[in-house]
């Protein structure tokens, strides 16, 4: 049996973040695809166009609509509110809120290759 390929859609405003994760992700035979956007309104209208994302890997602290907020929006729309939602963030401080907010998982920055594989490996089979 052939296992899913995964579309994962990558959202942080450091553009070297977001390149990094993109890297990390292409090398696993598990990901066909990362897509980037570089705050939550932007992911919120690839959500709302790609219907084919599988996992999300969200920063918080973001401009324009940070990461609390976005997965506020994820969670209040039944069409996306079981979309697995992994929180990234420098701030341990906001964990407990994006764990109240429906994040599925939560990994502190930088993150390493390793946990954000198995992170995803966990949440997406």
């Amino acid at each position: 049996m052939d296992e899913k390929k995964l579309k994962v859609l990558a959202v942080d405003d450091d553009l070297i973040n977001l390149k990094l994760l993109k890297t990390m992700l292409m090398k696993t035979p598990n990901v066909s695809a990362v897509v980037e956007a570089k705050n939550g309104a932007d992911a919120i209208g690839i959500l709302k166009t790609q219907n084919d994302i599988d996992i999300i890997l969200l920063d918080i602290i973001m401009p324009v609509m940070g990461g609390i907020e976005m997965l506020k929006v994820i969670r209040a729309d039944e069409s996306l509110r079981q979309l697995p939602v992994i929180v990234l963030t420098t701030d341990e401080t906001k964990k407990g809120e994006a764990l109240e907010c429906g994040a599925n998982g939560f990994l502190m920055k930088p993150v390493r290759e390793k946990d954000v594989l198995t992170k995803i490996a966990q949440l997406a089979f």
